[in-house]
């Protein structure tokens, strides 16, 4: 039975970008572009109207941006939106945002046929597109102010010791996981080293990291090959290098060659993470497509180390997280709303459960 191709909606406000995407997505049969929206308006108004599989949005457009469009469209008529940005910082930053308001994943704007790595990057696009056009999403209300986490509650265990290091990972739907729960650890006056894979657009790391740094009181940084890792810092994982930790317990940044085709991996950080910390070590795996992560928390786990996993109703996509539960290997699996605060107590003195 043939399968019919994706409709995409494609809304950017440069003619001459806007018809090389549509160029670019046209050359694949899967894909068919339904409809080209000159601003942010418009591409509300044609994603109800047109119903597309999932929409392309840029960030700076008249009318209405690609933010306040995206919020628009996950409020009124849910549907699949892949950011695709110039990397320019006041793009980034609010790329990031509209990733927050309910987008899937941020792309780099090609930059045309004369660039050396135009068929690499467009591939990519088509292929992100195809992928995230699948993820089943869900309406998304309007912001409402954040309220405060109440005190942490916990069970102290006599002689436990506090995690001495906490790992996240998460790939589509990640950024705006992590803003939430970096923003309520902010509350803890000082929690260990926090150490963060997220899968991303090659260019953005930086700007995840200045973006994440406005949403929490620790410091957020990418990290650097070598450097202590000090409490009440959080370490990225930079662009295209996997993070990790030394036996002495200083970051590692590697150029090693991608692990099941992700760098940086999440199975890398929460290997060298359990052989460094072994039942000090407590892992959280967030939303995200495939199963990155899942050899690294088998190791983790078996190092004596505490795993928590995100459930499946406030994951974008129930893949990374899935596959941890389904291997009997997380300790708990809590809702996104939750975890920060489970978090808080278990980084109390004898917060810790053996």
């Amino acid at each position: 039975m043939k399968t019919e191709p994706l409709r995409i909606l494609v809304a950017e406000d440069s003619p001459t970008a806007r018809r090389l995407l549509v160029e670019i997505l046209r050359t694949d049969p899967a894909l068919t572009v339904v409809g080209e929206a000159k601003d942010g308006l418009e591409a509300v108004e044609l994603c109800q109207r047109l119903q597309p599989n999932l929409v392309t949005m840029d960030i700076q457009m008249p009318r209405m941006d690609g933010l306040d469009a995206t919020r628009r469209i996950m409020t009124e008529v849910p549907t699949p939106v892949v950011v695709v940005s110039t990397l320019v910082e006041r793009d980034i930053q609010t790329s990031m945002a509209a990733l927050r308001a309910g987008a899937l994943a941020v792309l780099q704007k090609p930059v045309g046929p004369e660039s050396p790595d135009f068929e690499a990057d467009s591939r990519r696009l088509r292929d992100t597109l195809k992928a995230m056009a699948q993820v089943k999403v869900v309406r998304r209300w309007p912001d409402r102010s954040a309220t405060p986490l109440p005190p942490p509650e916990s069970t102290p265990t006599p002689g436990a010791r506090p995690p001495a290091v906490l790992a996240l990972a998460a790939s589509t739907g990640g950024p705006a996981a992590l803003h939430r729960i970096l923003s309520d650890l902010g509350s803890h006056p000082s929690p260990p080293p926090i150490l963060v894979v997220q899968h991303i657009a090659l260019g953005f790391g930086s700007g995840l990291a200045t973006w994440l740094g406005t949403a929490t009181k620790l410091r957020v940084k990418v990290a650097e090959d070598g450097e202590p890792l000090v409490s009440g810092t959080v370490y990225l994982a930079p662009d295209d290098k996997h993070l990790g930790v030394t036996q002495d317990q200083r970051a590692q940044v590697s150029g090693a060659a991608p692990i099941q085709g992700f760098r940086p991996s999440a199975n890398w950080l929460f290997r060298t993470v359990a052989r460094a910390y072994g039942q000090t070590a407590l892992a959280v795996v967030l939303t995200g497509m495939g199963q990155d992560g899942l050899d690294g928390i088998r190791d983790l786990h078996q190092a004596g180390g505490r795993v928590i996993a995100q459930d499946e109703a406030t994951s974008v996509v129930y893949g990374m997280p899935a596959v941890v539960v389904g291997a009997n290997l997380a300790h708990e699996v809590l809702p996104l709303g939750q975890i920060a605060r489970r978090l808080l107590a278990l980084l109390q003195p004898g917060g810790r459960l053996s």
